[in-house]
């Protein structure tokens, strides 16, 4: 256990290297997600408020759960393709390292990209409306939650995508369901029917909910935005948590079935 530990820990470190060395991928996981959460900002009208907070706020709250599909998802497909492609992971699965460490290993890299982009959200809060996260730990759990959730979807995709120039086209339906349906703009019981239930029962949207009340300590499950107490803001956080593990034993399946360690033509 502890040497799956130490593998896990030295390839995290290696894949955050192989980030700050491409300045592509730190375009596409740092940038681009920061440049998607200042557009959606502009949709809200200055001095336009949601669910009792200022719109572009409460676009800010919620964006580290659109943060994942880049952090998180879109990287690790291109880069668990690249390198089953390129005989990488089938090196490594052949070597020390266990399968749990190979993935455990990029699961931390992704962690610590995740909690750099929700840490620059949160300088950004505090610059532009003054306020810090109202419960850390409730965010914590919320981050460990959604890229282990990510990172075994990503896992599956990269399963199904031939090669890694066509990665891009295997995330972009995620992605575009992620931007479409997860309420980042808008309050949870906003759409009608049957689409306010797909709304709530997407993978992103947990995540979403929980960042948004452990950033401005509200509620924003049912979307009236009262101020809630610590004890309130973790029962408040049960169902979405509940949703964001059954996803995770979902894709943990889907993970299983598809993920290759070896070239799909081999």
């Amino acid at each position: 256990m502890r040497t799956d530990v130490l593998h896990a820990v030295r390839l995290a470190k290696v894949d955050l290297t192989l980030v700050a060395r491409n300045t592509t991928v730190l375009v596409n996981v740092l940038l681009l997600p920061l440049a998607m959460a200042w557009i959606f900002t502009q949709t809200q009208p200055e001095g336009a408020t949601i669910a009792g907070a200022p719109g572009r706020l409460f676009v800010l709250s919620g964006a580290p759960g659109l943060m994942l599909g880049f952090a998180v998802f879109i990287n690790l497909v291109n880069s668990f393709t690249a390198r089953r492609e390129e005989l990488v992971l089938k090196r490594l699965r052949g070597g020390q390292p266990s399968a749990e460490a190979v993935l455990g290993g990029s699961a931390l890299g992704a962690l610590a990209l995740y909690l750099g982009q929700v840490a620059l959200m949160a300088v950004w809060m505090h610059q532009t409306h003054g306020i810090l996260p109202a419960n850390l730990p409730l965010l914590l759990v919320a981050a460990v939650l959604g890229v282990a959730l990510f990172v075994l979807l990503a896992a599956a995709f990269s399963g199904i995508t031939p090669n890694a120039e066509l990665a891009q086209i295997t995330v972009l339906p995620v992605i575009l369901v992620m931007m479409i349906g997860a309420p980042l703009a808008f309050p949870s019981d906003a759409l009608p029917g049957p689409l306010g239930v797909i709304s709530n029962l997407l993978p992103v949207t947990p995540v979403v909910k929980i960042m948004r009340t452990a950033f401005l300590g509200t509620d924003h499950f049912s979307g009236s935005g009262e101020a809630l107490t610590m004890v309130q803001q973790w029962t408040g956080a049960l169902p979405s948590i509940g949703i964001l593990l059954a996803w995770i034993v979902v894709a943990s399946l889907m993970a299983r079935w598809l993920f290759r360690w070896e070239p799909r033509h081999g």
